[in-house]
């Protein structure tokens, strides 16, 4: 696998694992939840567990391809704000849309 392609693997699966806890109620997509509707605090703690899986994922790619590089808090940062716009469109669907009917 290049560098390019494992590039928007990463960026894909971002995509779908940060807009996972938004369209459904069950925990991680596969454990039912006690609760009916999901609480907020407990999407964002799925989000949180969700973008340590992605980083996991990235960092394989990156270490099968050649030589992990070190990274800072920076990246961290950047990276974790970067998820969380990704997921935006996940918030919207399930509590600014307005229903209709």
């Amino acid at each position: 696998m290049d560098i390019s392609t494992a590039g928007w693997l990463v960026i894909a699966i971002a995509i779908a694992a940060a807009n996972l806890p938004f369209f459904n109620d069950k925990l991680f997509a596969v454990v039912p939840a006690k609760w009916a509707p999901k609480p907020l605090f407990i999407r964002l703690l799925e989000m949180t567990a969700l973008y340590l899986v992605v980083g996991a994922v990235g960092f394989a790619l990156e270490t099968q391809i050649g030589a992990r590089f070190p990274q800072g808090w920076e990246f961290y940062a950047i990276s974790g704000c970067m998820f969380l716009v990704l997921g935006f469109p996940g918030f919207i669907l399930r509590y600014l849309r307005k229903a209709h009917g």
